[in-house]
């Protein structure tokens, strides 16, 4: 067969091939990391309560969630709590590990300025833990779980993630944690004030 029919026919090659060249070219495909969302068997997890409801004031309703966030060296995850009225980031923080002391860290953050009447996450283990419960149901705060597997109940935290990562984390390919937390922090200012 000669060149200009292979051409005309497209090229046939593995899955293995396109990883082996873009590697080499130093390309990345941008797609979701692993799976954040892990729930732990022990822990309750609570009813969704956001159904129908209409957010229409601050401090109704609380959102949080995590993302893993690839860098040069290595990986991090990032967690958030936003106001879901007006989008507002109340508090991030960043870890190596998906253990619940940052999410924690994040909540206490975040309860320093005000108090939701309701607090929403997904039923991943750091969510359900008694420590981050515990601290909700002490303030009064109903809590509130997404559906197993329902990533769109959870869609303005989502919608926050794809924003943060194609308008910044992509772009800088941050090296390292201190990186991170400095990009972030510029990167959070420009999202609130511009």
């Amino acid at each position: 067969m000669t060149e200009y029919r292979r051409r005309e026919k497209g090229l046939i090659i593995n899955r293995q091939r396109v990883r082996r060249v873009m590697r080499l070219m130093g390309l990345i495909a941008v797609y979701p990391g692993p799976k954040t969302s892990k729930p732990h068997p022990d822990n309750r997890v609570y009813p969704y309560l956001l159904r129908g409801l209409i957010i229409d004031h601050l401090d109704q309703v609380w959102a949080a969630d995590i993302t893993y966030v690839r860098m040069v060296g290595g990986f991090m995850y990032l967690v958030v709590v936003i106001d879901l009225f007006s989008r507002y980031v109340l508090s991030w923080s960043v870890s190596n590990s998906l253990d619940s002391l940052f999410c924690l860290d994040a909540l206490d953050e975040a309860l320093e300025g005000s108090v939701p009447q309701i607090f929403n996450t997904d039923q991943a283990s750091q969510f359900t833990c008694r420590d981050f419960t515990d601290k909700l149901e002490g303030v009064d705060v109903q809590i509130s779980m997404n559906g197993k597997g329902r990533t769109l109940d959870n869609i303005l935290v989502e919608q926050l993630w794809r924003t943060v990562k194609y308008e910044d984390i992509y772009l800088k390919w941050y090296r390292d944690g201190h990186e991170l937390i400095s990009g972030l922090r510029d990167y959070f200012d420009f999202y609130h004030c511009r």
